[in-house]
């Protein structure tokens, strides 16, 4: 095809969406006609995508007529509804939510590890990665390349903008309400009592404090957000018995995801070879030398593509396990970034 492609985003006035309109303005322009697609309550609202000034169409089937590729960035309902719509009025779906992500017949793709897998979507559909594992497995996929990975002992620490709007809300109004006062901000039992049933999407208070819950409760104890990070790791990488566990904990962080990592391969490793894998990798900044404090942190990583990695040590007890920290911007390559990258692969295609 001799004209650029036409691009949907759906739910482009969302917090991730509204990202990925700035980022069509930042990176090369693969694209011909843009469409800004989102809930009827946001239709007509304008837009500024390239220096145009875009209105905001109500989300219908007849929106996606002429599209070629659209992403999506909505609640994983609204995600397994329309985006097989799309799919049928000839667009490749691309979508950012939990909703196809385990499906055999939606490939999982982050573009640094199997760009491959694009053209290989029977339903027109595919899928990008939950925020968590999106930074982390960036840095993991290299070490797998080079050393033969066999587990993963994760810890993340997650932003409270993974829960949207409504997180980043709940965390200033929380840290408005416990401000100023020395003497609350050092008893857990007021900040309790200051901060009420302000508790918006989280079990508990996050200011001033560190909740070790994020997502829905599954089997055995588990959360959601811990599943999410076993299986989609284990769909990425092509290793569907890796062994994987993760606890996920929500902390008083706007934006920027961060993750321990305690990584066992299938053969010795060494901290200077695997800082060596990781500067040459796609995607990442290597940050690490303690000894002059540097070491990735997520107020760093903000308004940053790649995933930021440090802390970089062979285990004291296992010559075949690394222990390294990972953190990175959870809105641009933990949702908009990889989403978009996705998109332009299959942009590529015309």
């Amino acid at each position: 095809m001799s004209e650029l492609p036409t691009l949907a985003v759906v739910g482009a006035t969302g917090a991730v969406g509204t990202v990925m309109c700035e980022l069509l303005s930042s990176r090369k322009n693969v694209w011909g006609t843009i469409r800004l697609i989102a809930s009827p309550r946001s239709a007509g609202r304008s837009i500024v995508v390239r220096g145009e000034e875009l209105a905001v169409e109500p989300l219908a089937p007849e929106a996606f007529d002429g599209v070629d590729v659209a992403m999506f960035d909505v609640p994983d309902d609204v995600a397994a509804r329309w985006a097989p719509v799309a799919a049928a009025r000839g667009a490749v779906a691309v979508d950012n939510s939990a909703a196809f992500r385990m499906d055999p017949d939606v490939p999982l793709v982050v573009p640094e590890i199997n760009p491959e897998q694009i053209r290989n979507r029977p339903k027109g559909i595919i899928a990008n990665a939950n925020c968590t594992t999106l930074s982390m497995i960036v840095a993991v996929a290299p070490l797998h390349r080079e050393y033969g990975l066999r587990e993963l002992v994760l810890a993340s620490y997650q932003a409270v903008s993974g829960a949207g709007q409504i997180g980043i809300d709940t965390l200033l109004d929380q840290l408005a309400k416990v401000a100023g006062d020395r003497i609350l901000g050092s008893r857990s039992g007021n900040v309790r009592q200051a901060v009420g049933d302000d508790l918006g999407p989280f079990p508990a208070p996050l200011a001033l404090n560190v909740v070790p819950w994020a997502g829905s409760l599954k089997d055995g104890g588990w959360s959601s957000e811990e599943m999410k990070m076993r299986n989609e790791s284990r769909k990425i990488l092509g290793l569907p018995d890796l062994k994987v566990s993760a606890t996920c904990v929500r902390v008083p962080v706007v934006t920027g995801h961060s993750v321990a990592v305690h990584a066992v391969f299938g053969t010795e490793v060494d901290a200077a070879g695997a800082r060596d894998v990781l500067r040459h990798a796609p995607g990442v900044i290597l940050v690490d030398d303690p000894a002059t404090g540097e070491f990735p942190m997520p107020i760093d990583a903000v308004g940053t593509d790649p995933s930021w990695i440090g802390r970089i040590r062979r285990s004291l007890d296992d010559p075949r396990a690394l222990d390294f920290f990972v953190t990175g911007d959870n809105l641009r390559k933990g949702a908009a970034l990889n989403t978009a990258q996705i998109a332009e692969l299959v942009a590529a295609e015309f």
